[in-house]
């Protein structure tokens, strides 16, 4: 099949999120001999160089325009669109796109994310198409419009209302993405139950999980550190969910942490730290490492996961990455969603932080205990969790009209 991904951000090398779950999706279809064609918003050279990259290795095409940047917030608002559709449309890769669909016969389109489906509602070419149009595939992954919702709740006044007219703008185009789409994927269950609380089941919506790369996480074969605990938390720094979480269990409960353990030290690594991320530096203990080559060295050191979420949508794949390496990991009932663990069997559930602070004491105190839960842990990554399995149904999906 000739296939078109509409891609959010530059979907390599598969270091975040929704970059990781795009990747395993062309790799896989590339390797069962489908010609992938790829598009995608830049935001500078490396960018560029990344993407046609990409391309050596999987795609028979690959095309990109610059990023709108900033300057489409308030264009967005001016108009009455959806800021994060607004921020990701390019005219330029309308047109390349357009293009493609006009030279040679496309199979499927898939959309990675609600935002670049603006690319297929604009599309001249299929408005103007004759005979069978390609089926169009939506990988909503999360549901946006939840999370926008959850912005909502955490900020005050006048951000709130920003995400509250986010949220619901969102939604509508959520649905009208479901009314239009073929098919739509999301990460678990427990999105698509949250989806038709708000929308008619049309059958078309398939859950289609994450998987990880068991080869690359793994559990540690040296020692820990003798001093500690050392704890961990690992993701792309300017993210607010990922912001708010480190920022509530340092300044919330740190201090209590080092009272009774001195030695604890907390590593916050990740790109882009944002300027609350690196204030916490301020606290003993807490560091702040920004972009890191090789993030095993901090997972290969840790003695547990600590991950906090108060907002959250889908797998995170971080939780997976830490159960992967047998990590006793300590998280929010947020953080294990879409993941079938068990408490006190994978994983140690905390919802606020007074339970995170007395999970990291039951955790010292039975470290024997607490190490059993990281291998169970590990042991599900590797039977539930292969890349594999979890794309096996994407091929059938892609040929549903």
């Amino acid at each position: 099949m000739n296939i078109v991904y509409l891609a959010q951000r530059v979907p390599f090398p598969p270091n975040k999120g929704e970059k990781i779950r795009t990747f395993h999706q062309i790799q896989y279809l590339a390797q069962r001999g489908h010609h992938l064609h790829v598009f995608a918003p830049v935001s500078g050279d490396e960018d560029i160089r990344l993407l046609q990259e990409l391309g050596r290795r999987h795609c028979q095409h690959t095309g990109h325009a610059p990023n709108p940047g900033r300057i489409s917030y308030l264009w967005g608002l001016l108009t009455g669109q959806a800021i994060s559709v607004v921020n990701f449309y390019s005219r330029s890769l309308q047109q390349q796109f357009d293009a493609l669909l006009a030279r040679q016969p496309v199979d499927a389109i898939v959309c990675t994310s609600s935002s670049m489906a603006e690319y297929v509602f604009r599309s001249r070419t299929l408005r103007n198409a004759q005979g069978a149009r390609p089926v169009l595939v939506m990988d909503f992954m999360d549901l946006d419009s939840d999370k926008w919702r959850q912005y909502e709740e955490l900020k005050g006044f006048p951000l709130s209302l920003v995400y509250r007219r986010e949220a619901r703008l969102i939604a509508r185009y959520e649905q009208r993405i479901h009314e239009t789409f073929d098919a739509a994927m999301f990460i678990s269950q427990a999105e698509v139950d949250l989806f038709l609380r708000h929308n008619p089941d049309l059958g078309k919506l398939h859950v289609v999980g994450n998987g990880l790369d068991t080869d690359t996480f793994r559990p540690a074969t040296a020692p820990k550190p003798a001093k500690g605990p050392v704890m961990l938390f690992t993701g792309v720094m300017d993210y607010l969910p990922n912001e708010d979480a480190v920022v509530w269990f340092v300044e919330g409960i740190w201090q209590q942490i080092r009272a009774r353990y001195p030695d604890a030290t907390f590593y916050i690594a990740g790109m882009n730290p944002s300027g609350k991320v690196q204030a916490l530096q301020k606290y003993p203990g807490v560091i702040v490492t920004g972009f890191v080559d090789d993030i095993m060295e901090y997972f290969d050191k840790a003695h547990l996961f600590v991950a906090p979420f108060r907002i959250a949508r889908g797998v995170q794949n971080k939780v997976l990455q830490a159960f992967a390496c047998g990590l006793p990991t300590i998280t929010t009932s947020m953080g294990c969603e879409g993941i079938p663990c068990r408490d006190q069997e994978h994983v140690l559930v905390a919802n606020t932080l007074e339970q995170t602070l007395e999970k990291i004491d039951w955790a010292m105190t039975h470290p024997d205990a607490a190490n059993r839960i990281g291998q169970n842990a590990a042991e599900l990554v590797l039977r539930d969790f292969s890349w594999d399995g979890k794309l096996a149904a994407l091929e059938t999906i892609l040929g549903r009209r």
